[in-house]
């Protein structure tokens, strides 16, 4: 026992884990200072348009790198030395692919979201999210693929601090901030973030190559990894602009807070899951049930935290009127409600990325595509008569329902494949 914690603190996977929990920590701490700035300083009203947008633009933004960003992670944490290459592959994708989605959002945005969202409000965010934001997570995933993970908490960090710094800003400098001029804010310091993120890459990494030819080879397998994260946006987040169009945006500003409480949470799992992720696709070469064998210990200890987790959601949730004001009361009770979700999440994200390292990214984006409409039609049966209460009832529909199918599907696979002797995790990183 004492032997693997000594192994575990000297192992890549301990250090990266360590840097990704203490940028997220950071990250953590100034999210939650920017959310009760913005969410005080535009109201629940204002404070709901603006994450409906969020929410649109969530589900159109992993096109926007068409997957480009996972190959990177795939390919260069097997051979470093193709980092040009996927680099340039990647920024040519992501310009592309993005542009065509802006023009989609202007064209197509006043059938989904009510007329009291501003135009100039989505194409602000937009331009935030489908460019500078897509550029900024291309960044932190290329540190990602070579293990240097504190590069990758940093970018984190710097664009969180980034959003604070702007929205502390406008709270404090203009009365009675507008949530349009809130998107001008939101656009800026997410630039400023791609910016910086960008010149880290380019001076730690190296340029990219430029190859017009090469950019299709495999974008079958990227827009896999697209629609699987376009999948998890919209079982996680359609219903917040599904509130806006069907509800109220009070009532979307209640359930967006409650739901961004949970996403903050979750930050100590995501950390463990992005300094594990290049070794899923490592110890994939061996079949899913290397993946899982590697996953399980894993996540037995994640469980323990999102335990924990839930049970401080349920006895803490009545503080959250102190810290957001009394327009926030109902917020209270949407957290109870949800307060289960970190425990589920923590299930079917292992379990995905046991499936996606084994090169079962196609299986995986079929299921999550399957509970994104399960979720949709759900919502729009179950939202009209309930509001928020509805969107909450749904979210915990949709996330039981997709641990319950990828855990099947991980099991049937498993059992097919011959058995494999892996060594325990905590001790497959150790280096000397």
């Amino acid at each position: 026992m004492l032997a693997s914690i000594k192994n575990f603190s000297r192992s890549s996977l301990a250090r990266n884990t360590s840097w990704m929990f203490l940028g997220q920590g950071l990250r953590l701490l100034i999210q939650a200072l920017y959310f009760a700035v913005i969410a005080r300083g535009l109201g629940v009203s204002g404070y709901g348009a603006f994450v409906g947008v969020v929410a649109l633009i969530g589900i159109l933004f992993p096109f926007a790198t068409c997957g480009s960003g996972f190959l990177i992670i795939k390919n260069v944490s097997r051979d470093p030395l193709t980092f040009p290459v996927y680099w340039g592959r990647a920024l040519l994708t992501t310009a592309g692919a993005s542009a065509v989605l802006f023009t989609m959002v202007l064209l197509f945005v006043r059938l989904v979201l009510p007329s009291t969202i501003s135009l100039s409000l989505v194409i602000l965010i937009a331009c935030s999210d489908l460019f500078a934001m897509s550029l900024t997570t291309l960044c932190w995933q290329a540190f990602q693929a070579f293990e240097r993970l504190h590069w990758t908490a940093a970018i984190n960090v710097i664009l969180s601090a980034s959003r604070l710094t702007a929205a502390a800003i406008l709270v404090f400098g203009v009365p009675k901030p507008s949530v349009t001029q809130w998107g001008s804010f939101y656009l800026g310091s997410t630039a400023l973030a791609a910016l910086i993120a960008f010149t880290l890459v380019m001076t730690k990494l190296g340029a990219p190559t430029f190859n017009v030819t090469d950019v299709f080879s495999e974008v079958k397998e990227g827009l896999h990894f697209s629609t699987s994260l376009s999948a998890q946006t919209i079982y996680n987040d359609i219903d917040k602009t599904m509130l806006a169009r069907l509800g109220t945006l009070p009532a979307t500003g209640i359930y967006g807070a409650a739901y961004r409480l949970i996403d903050v949470s979750f930050a100590p799992v995501s950390s463990l899951l992005a300094a594990t992720y290049p070794i899923f696709f490592r110890t994939g070469v061996n079949g899913v049930s290397a993946t899982l064998r590697y996953a399980r210990p894993l996540m037995t200890r994640a469980l323990g935290y999102a335990s924990l987790v839930c049970v401080a959601m349920l006895l803490g949730a009545g503080a959250i009127p102190y810290f957001l004001g009394s327009e926030y009361r109902l917020t209270e009770e949407a957290l109870r409600w949800l307060a289960v979700l970190p425990i589920l999440k923590t299930i079917h994200f292992f379990l995905s990325d046991a499936l996606t390292g084994a090169g079962y990214t196609g299986l995986r984006s079929a299921i999550q595509v399957g509970v994104a409409i399960f979720n949709i039609l759900l919502n729009l049966w179950i939202i009209p008569a309930y509001s928020w209460r509805g969107a909450a009832w749904s979210s915990l529909a949709s996330d039981t329902l997709l641990a319950c199918a990828i855990g099947t599907a991980v099991f049937v696979l498993s059992r097919s494949q011959p058995s494999l002797t892996e060594p325990d995790p905590l001790q497959v990183r150790a280096e000397a």
